[in-house]
Parts: structure tokens; sequence; C-alpha cells
């Protein structure tokens, strides 16, 4: 017993110097070192002493830990929010280590209630609860704020979308809701259907929404959008009978809308289904009526419609997970309607998600399939990309 207790000093003297060793090390290259973590790491350097403890907590280095993320090109990380078997569950999946084969997946902690994911910018989620309630959080120091109540349709949670604009430094929620509107024809006894949407906006720190009229516009797979520029993009449909769609930009700072130009590739067979940002580039998922494979289209400089650009495209593959079932309905339906690219990794593999079923990472040079799972990964879910940061609102 006696032995047993000196050994467990000796380990508590060792474990002090440690940290001292630590709280005298010049704070630039402490800041210089911690700062370029990724956030699991960040997270367990807070225990090594109360300096560092410090340290991680102040805004600016939590500032330029964010900065440093967004500039070393890593590879993504996500929030997976369950839908079945349990529901409410979120899991932080990042591929910081992918390229020496290393994921990390860390179940978060549950919200208080039952909360929905919406999107993520900077760290923070957007979310919304059962009673329609907005918020904005951080899932790791679990700060929220509930946003104002919705000016219009406040039992309806729209289509949200959360942006920040570097400039104005500025983050805003947008909502918009769509609008089916019957107009009767002149001298006819016929009628048409009109396509157009509702917008309301909040820049976070305002007390209300402000509504920003209609747009004539119907935007479709609404999770895909992308942040490039300071401008949230969708793509729009002007009808329900055609494949053909729309590129749409929302200006964060003018708060204006605008068409963007579009690849070539897209015509009457061929069109862009989802967005994302590769390699900070504006891009898409194409596909062609009669063809199975998945195109991605790159848009190296932004606005100019000559410098888009077919990256690859990916053949047919069925995941596992599927079943038999799934699988059938997989077979003979339009498969590439189901697949979309979730980013392109800095190996130059592409993660892909299938019918929010599956996550699938295929290799472009060997073109080959591999399927990603970790410990507890629900069997339905909606994955969004989220910056692992320690970020907050300050105004």
């Amino acid at each position: 017993m006696e032995e047993s207790t000196m050994k467990e000093g000796k380990l508590r003297k060792k474990g002090k110097a440690a940290a001292n060793m630590m709280d005298r090390l010049p704070r630039e290259v402490v800041v210089h070192i911690l700062s370029r973590l990724p956030l699991p790491s960040l997270l367990n350097s807070k225990l090594v002493c109360r300096g560092w403890r410090t340290l991680i907590r102040d805004p600016f280095f939590i500032s330029k830990h964010l900065s440093n993320l967004a500039e070393a090109g890593n590879d993504p990380s996500f929030i997976l929010e369950s839908n079945w078997p349990i529901p409410d569950q979120r899991h932080f999946i990042d591929f910081f280590d992918h390229s020496e084969g290393k994921v990390i997946s860390k179940k978060l902690p549950s919200s208080p209630m039952p909360m929905y994911l919406v999107d993520s910018c900077n760290g923070l989620l957007c979310m919304h609860d059962t009673s329609r309630s907005v918020y904005i959080c951080n899932p790791f120091t679990r700060l929220y704020i509930e946003l104002p109540k919705l000016i219009k349709y406040p039992t309806l949670v729209g289509n949200l979308g959360l942006g920040f604009h570097q400039k104005t430094k500025e983050y805003k929620v947008i909502q918009i809701v769509f609008r089916r509107k019957l107009r009767r024809v002149e001298s006819s006894t016929t009628s048409t259907t009109s396509s157009e949407s509702e917008v309301q906006i909040l820049t976070i720190g305002s007390p209300s929404w402000r509504d920003l009229g209609t747009i004539p516009y119907r935007f479709i797979h609404l999770k895909t959008k992308a942040l490039v520029n300071g401008r949230l993009h969708w793509l729009s449909k002007p009808n329900r009978y055609t494949t053909a769609s729309l590129l749409v930009s929302f200006d964060l700072e003018t708060e204006q809308f605008q068409e963007v130009p579009k690849p070539d590739c897209c015509g009457s067979e061929r069109c862009l289904r989802h967005l994302m940002v590769v390699r900070g580039c504006l891009s898409a998922g194409a596909f062609h009526e009669n063809d199975e494979r998945v195109e991605i289209w790159v848009m190296k400089e932004y606005g100019a419609k000559e410098s888009w650009i077919k990256e690859l495209s990916i053949g047919r593959y069925m995941p596992p997970t599927l079943t038999q079932q799934e699988s059938r309905h997989f077979i003979y339906s339009k498969r590439n309607l189901f697949v979309r690219v979730l980013c392109v990794l800095k190996n130059g593999e592409i993660l892909l998600e299938y019918k929010s079923r599956a996550l699938v990472i295929y290799d472009p040079q060997h073109e080959t399939f591999k399927e990603f799972t970790f410990p507890e990964m629900p069997r339905w879910f909606k994955i969004i990309i989220h910056v692992g940061s320690l970020n907050w609102l300050h105004h």
C-alpha cells in the first residue's frame, strides 16, 4: 500500500512538472502549434495545463484556429445526423488524417430537445426543433441561441440557409418558401401555374427578420447548396416537366439574386443535379438521361462560363448496405439520381453519398469503390460538411 502511494505521488509530481514546462513555452509558439490542430486534438490539449485551457478559450485564438483550418486545405469534416434507427443523434466525422488511413468519428452529446440539422457555416450549425423555432449552435461548446420568430409563416420552417460574408463579417440566415400560384390566362377559361418563392432574411444579432419579396425560382435539392465568394448557390427548375435547371446565387452582402452561367454540358438531356465546393471552386454533379455515369464539373474562375471543366465521371456502383428491396428499386430507376458527390479529398479520392443510406469512397485512378462505415453508423442519415471549431457569435 505504501509503495503504491509513493508511485502515485511520483506520477502526480511528473504531471505537474510537465504542465509547468508547457506553461513556460513562449505564447507565440504555443499559438502556432495549437491553432493548426484538428478539433479533437485541440480539445484534448485543453487538459494539458491551465494556461493552454485559457488560451484555447480566447476569442482571438478561436478565430485564428478557424482561419488556419480554412487556409490549410485539409480534408473536410462532417456532421452526420441519424434519422433511423435512433433519431436525433449526431456524429462528427473528421477526414483530417485520411491520407494516413485515419478517420476520426465522435458521437456528439444529445441536445436537450429533439433538433433537426439544417445547415453549417464556420463551425456553427443552423437547426430547428419540433415547434419550428430556429437555432444557431456550436455542437462542441454546446452554446446556442434561439433566433427571432419568423414574420411570415411562423408555424412553417421553409428552406433555410446559413452563410457568412468575409467582408461584412455578418452571419445571415435566409428562408425560402415555395408558393405555387394559379394564373388565369386572359380571354380564356384555362389557367397556368407559376413558380415563385417568398424570401425572408435575418442578420444574426438583429431583432427581426426582413422580407425580401418574391423571386421567380423554385429551388430544388436544397441540401446541396454551396457557399462560394460570399454567395449562396442553389439549383432551380423552371417547371416540373423538364430536367434542365438554372444555377442561382444570392449575394450575402447586397442581398440580390442572380443567375450564374452553367457549363455547356447542360441541355435537354443532361443537367446539373447537385452542387458542392471543390478546392474552393463552385462545382456541380451532372447526369445524362441515357447514361449511368455522374460527372463532376468545376468552375475554375468564378462567373466565367468558359472556365467550367469536366474533371471526371463516376460509373455505376451498388453499396452492399442497401437492402435487396432497395437494390432492386435502385437498378430499375435512374441510378444516378440517388448519388451525391460530397467532396473531393486531397489524395484525389471522392466521397459519395448513396440515397442517404451509405457513404462510399471512390478511387478514380483505379476506378474502385469502398464503402465507409464507423461504429454506431445509422442506417438512414443526413450529412453536411462541417468545420470542427470552437467558433461562436461575437457582436
